[in-house]
């Protein structure tokens, strides 16, 4: 099984606008993203601070619509 990376809100969307989900809406410390494809994801953002392994798998599986291995070869190339 593969692990999951440590990553933190800001990576995670720093990540995702490469991919191309572009910032629609920041209420408070929580951004919401949109893809072209009409994929929608929402980051939590508080400083630096990782977040929590459940919500990163369940942004990877349900919102990213991602297998875990292929998010972790995207991510790694496009660190």
């Amino acid at each position: 099984m593969d692990k999951l990376p440590v990553v933190s809100g800001k990576d995670l969307i720093r990540f995702l606008m490469k991919l191309g989900f572009s910032v629609v809406r920041i209420n408070g410390s929580h951004h919401r993203l949109r893809h072209p494809d009409g994929r929608v994801t929402t980051v939590p953002v508080h400083g630096s601070a990782e977040l929590p392994k459940g919500l990163l798998r369940k942004i990877i599986r349900e919102d990213l619509k991602l297998d875990l291995s292929v998010f972790n070869e995207l991510f790694e190339r496009h660190r």
